[in-house]
């Protein structure tokens, strides 16, 4: 593969690390806190909402720039929000942090968020680099390349976010942050990308702002894509019940450093899926590849919460993960192939902005769900008569019952979607394109 494409990988896991470490670790540091379920929802929530509504604009400025300016940015600016973090938290009593309802404490929070955010330039610069550095026959396997940066990104995070916040606490964290960055910033500029003009379509003005009309029109003119588009948006939906509360449902298991260090081997399983999809790719259907992991995943969903056990939690996550690269990797590969350069930027904002925005409708409503009916369900309600027997009770438990629901909604719909029309169009359009 291309040497400069490996020199982004590497700068682009640095940055990625660092984004991953700083949100993973606020997070577990706002629970351990507050011990509110309702703080690190509302956070979920808040994180997916960013995410969803700024994609639309990143991919515009990943179109409008230069691929390494687009990075640049990013980094600059997750740079200056976590030196505002840093004198947010150097300047605020500790002991006020104690109080979900403290400004400050929302203050820190968002200036963390919003760094984090800002690596989300990078994500789509590095998927539109793909299709300038890598031959279309091998970009599949260089997005297995990408899903096996991501995977040990959340390796290394998930292990020092943990560790970081169990022995040394949130202020090294943000030191470790700033000083990362700095450094992804002076190893960036030393890498040269051969892009020799900005890509853009005959209309000048199109790459002057955002045009979610012509990127909706583009995706229109592919059958199909507007269908893989939203049944991701609903897979998201579901997903945002584990990332509003998985971090409250394992620290119920275990402490924060085991937690930190399970993460850690879970994420493991990034790694794996994506050394496999670069080393074999995605086979002649990525699509058909796509739903039979999401039936697998959602199948896994169902069960791996169904006893109190961290062991089978961790079997269960282990393989959900290494599916996850399998999934990403597809739908950026159909992407790829199907969508012209110089919109290509636009379209994967567009589809991040999409597929994240149902996410946050359940972050914000699975926390008030969980607290005041699925907790005391199994608690004190009568979840505790019909399946406390052989389910478990308690406050873990009333999680677990949710995690199991939004497993069976989410194998439902994904074999729904794979007899549907437009997945059959879909695939025969990639086809087509070969």
């Amino acid at each position: 593969m291309n040497r400069t494409f490996y020199a982004v990988l590497v700068n682009t896991l640095t940055a990625s690390l660092t984004n991953t470490i700083v949100w993973f670790a606020v997070t577990f540091w706002v629970y351990l806190e507050t011990r509110s379920v309702l703080a690190t929802s509302v956070m979920a929530g808040v994180y997916l909402a960013t995410v969803a509504l700024s994609g639309f604009f990143l991919g515009s400025l990943v179109d409008r720039h230069h691929k390494k300016k687009a990075m640049m940015i990013s980094s600059v600016c997750s740079l200056l929000l976590y030196l505002l973090a840093f004198l947010v938290y150097v300047s605020s009593p500790s002991e006020r942090f104690k109080d979900p309802s403290y400004f400050m404490l929302w203050a820190f929070i968002i200036f963390n968020l919003l760094g984090a955010i800002a690596g989300n330039i990078r994500t789509i610069a590095l998927s539109t680099l793909v299709t300038i550095l890598i031959p279309e026959d091998a970009r599949d396997r260089a997005n297995g390349m990408v899903g096996t940066a991501n995977g040990v990104s959340f390796l290394v995070a998930s292990i020092f976010s943990g560790l970081i916040i169990g022995f040394l606490g949130v202020f090294w964290m943000l030191v470790f942050a700033i000083v990362l960055t700095t450094f992804a910033i002076i190893h960036l500029l030393t890498i040269s990308i051969p892009e020799m003009k900005i890509a853009h379509t005959h209309a000048e003005d199109d790459v002057k702002h955002i045009d979610i009309r012509g990127t909706i029109r583009v995706i229109r003119l592919i059958p199909g894509l507007f269908a893989l588009i939203f049944f991701n948006t609903f897979n998201n939906f579901l997903g945002g019940v584990f990332m509003a509360l998985m971090d409250a449902y394992g620290l119920s298991l275990v402490s924060v450093q085991v937690w930190g260090i399970l993460w850690g081997v879970l994420t493991l399983g990034f790694i794996v899926g994506g050394i496999v999809i670069s080393k074999k790719g995605l086979g002649q259907k990525p699509l058909r590849t796509l739903f039979l992991s999401n039936i697998i995943m959602w199948t896994i969903c169902i069960f791996f919460t169904m006893k109190n056990s961290i062991v089978l939690l961790a079997c269960g996550m282990f393989i959900y993960l290494c599916l996850i690269p399998v999934v990403e990797a597809a739908e950026q590969t159909i992407i790829q192939k199907l969508i012209p350069q110089e919109r290509l930027g636009r379209v994967f904002g567009f589809a991040q902005s999409i597929e994240q925005a149902a996410s946050p409708l359940t972050a914000f409503m699975i926390g008030p769900i969980a607290q005041f009916i699925f907790i005391p369900f199994m608690t004190t309600g009568a979840g505790v008569d019909l399946l406390g027997s052989w389910f478990g009770t308690g406050t873990d438990r009333g999680i677990a019952l949710l995690f199991t629901i939004t497993g069976i909604i989410g194998l439902i719909i994904t074999v729904l979607a794979m007899q549907s029309y437009a997945y059959r169009n879909l695939a025969m359009n990639y086809q087509k394109g070969q």
